[in-house]
């Protein structure tokens, strides 16, 4: 008879240490970076808001991704 040895099982955490310094870098860049540049080069206050915005809209995602990969949840590969 053959017996089977058990399989080790590898468990994978994944963080979202990555998607939180992107986020938070992200956030930094609009409020505080972006007008200080944006005011030495010369932008107008309208482009100034849209890269603001677009930055805030990168930054909401990145922080999503990380929500959307808990701890908590382990992964087998």
């Amino acid at each position: 008879m053959d017996t089977l040895a058990p399989q080790s099982k590898v468990i994978h955490v994944k963080s979202d240490t990555g998607y939180l310094l992107i986020g938070a870098g992200l956030a930094v860049a609009s409020m505080i970076l972006l007008p200080a540049i944006a005011m030495r080069i010369g932008l107008g206050p309208s482009l100034t808001g849209a890269l603001r915005i677009a930055l805030m809209k990168a930054s909401s995602q990145a922080m999503a991704n990380s929500c959307r990969t808990p701890h908590h949840l382990l992964e087998k590969k």
